[in-house]
C-alpha cells in the first residue's frame, strides 16, 4: 500500500512554496533541511507528481504545484479556521503574517505604529517587506499587501483603506533663490526629481503628467526617501505626499492651491485566507489604524491659503520625525 499523505505533509509542501528553498521551510518549521527534504519526496511520491523544479535557486513550482498550493492554503485555511473555533481569544491569533506594503507608508506612517500592533497582536509575528515591487499573493510572497492600485482580476479580498494628496513641493532655500512660481508652466524652468520611468512598479507612482506635460524628471530613484532627501538638500522640485513632506518645516508647497494631487491606498489579502485569524487581526489593526490617522493623509487647503504659510497643521503634530538617518 502507498502512503497517505497527512497534513503535516501540506504544511512542509507550503512551506517549501513560500521560500523556495529547504533551509528556509526548515527555519520556519523549527525542523532540519533533511527533514523537509524527506517529507516533500514522499508528498511527490505519494501523489506521483512532481510538484518542484529542483535547481540553483531552490524549489521551483511546477505547474502542478501551482496548482495543489491553491488547494493546499484551502485545507490551511479551513484548518485554522477549526482552530479558532476550538481556540478564544489571542490563541487563536497566533503565526507569521507577511506584509507589503510600499515605502512611504511603511517607513513613514506604519513604523510608527509597530508597538500598538505589538500590543493588541502579542501572538503574532509580522514581517514587513518594502522592496519595489509588486509582491504576489497568489505565490504567498505576502500575505496582505497594501497597494496603490486595487488587483484587476484574481480571488483577492480589495478595499480601499485612505486617500491621499500629493503636492509639489521645494526647499525653502532652494525657491528663496529663484523667481516666483505662479503657473503651472513655470514649473518647466526647475529641475524635477521622480520616479525611475520604466522602474515605476504601480500606476499610481506615475504622477509628474498630472503636474504638467512637459515635466521630466531630471533625477531619478526608485526609493521615495532618496528623493525627499534630494528636495530638503535643493536638488529641485519633487511630488511628494502630504503625511511625508509635511514633517520637514524647510519644505514648502509650490501652486498649493492649484496642484493637489489624489491617490489611495488599498488592502489587500488572497480570499482564501481573509477569514485565517492572524490574517483578519492584521487587517483588522490596519483598517482601523489608517481610518484613526486619516487626517494626515489629506492637506487642509483651507488651512493654507498661501505658499508663505510654513506647510503644517494641528493634524501633523502627533508625527514624530521618522526614525531614519537623513545624512
Amino acid at each position: 500500500m502507498h502512503p497517505q499523505f497527512t497534513w503535516d505533509d501540506l504544511q512542509f509542501f507550503l512551506a517549501v512554496a513560500r521560500t523556495g528553498h529547504l533551509s528556509a521551510a526548515a527555519r520556519q518549521l523549527r525542523t532540519s533541511h533533511a527533514t523537509v527534504s524527506r517529507r516533500i519526496d514522499r508528498l511527490e511520491f505519494t501523489l506521483k507528481v512532481k510538484l518542484f523544479e529542483r535547481n540553483a535557486r531552490g524549489y521551483i513550482l511546477t505547474q502542478m504545484g501551482q496548482r495543489f498550493v491553491e488547494t493546499a492554503e484551502r485545507i490551511e485555511g479551513e484548518t485554522e479556521r477549526l482552530q479558532a473555533d476550538i481556540s478564544s481569544g489571542a490563541t487563536s491569533q497566533r503565526g507569521v503574517v507577511r506584509l507589503s506594503a510600499p515605502e512611504g507608508f511603511s517607513n513613514f506612517f506604519f513604523a510608527e505604529h509597530l508597538p500598538a500592533f505589538v500590543r493588541q497582536c502579542p501572538a503574532v509575528s509580522l514581517e514587513l517587506v518594502t522592496i519595489q515591487q509588486i509582491m504576489s499573493l497568489s505565490r504567498k510572497e505576502a500575505d496582505v499587501a497594501v497597494t496603490l492600485d486595487p488587483p484587476k482580476a484574481g480571488p483577492y479580498f480589495a478595499e480601499k483603506i485612505l486617500d491621499y494628496s500629493l503636492h509639489v513641493y521645494g526647499a525653502r532655500s532652494y525657491l528663496a533663490a529663484k523667481p516666483p512660481i505662479s503657473t503651472r508652466d513655470d514649473l518647466l524652468a526647475h529641475p524635477f526629481i521622480g520616479y525611475i520611468e520604466d522602474m515605476i512598479f504601480a500606476p499610481g507612482l506615475d504622477y509628474l503628467g498630472d503636474v504638467h506635460r512637459g515635466i521630466k524628471a531630471a533625477f531619478q530613484s526608485s526609493s521615495i526617501f532618496a528623493q525627499l532627501t534630494a528636495t530638503r538638500n535643493g536638488l529641485g522640485l519633487c511630488v511628494l505626499p502630504h503625511f511625508i513632506a509635511a514633517r520637514y518645516p524647510e519644505l514648502e508647497i509650490v501652486l498649493p492651491q492649484t496642484v493637489d494631487l489624489r491617490r489611495s491606498y488599498w488592502l489587500l489579502c488572497h480570499r482564501d485566507m481573509r477569514d485565517v485569524p492572524r490574517i483578519r487581526s492584521v487587517i483588522g489593526y490596519l483598517g482601523g489604524m489608517v481610518r484613526t490617522n486619516a487626517p494626515l493623509f489629506v492637506r487642509d487647503r483651507r488651512a493654507e491659503a498661501s505658499t508663505d504659510v510654513p506647510n503644517t497643521s494641528p493634524a501633523d503634530e502627533p508625527y514624530r520625525p521618522p526614525l531614519l538617518s537623513h545624512r
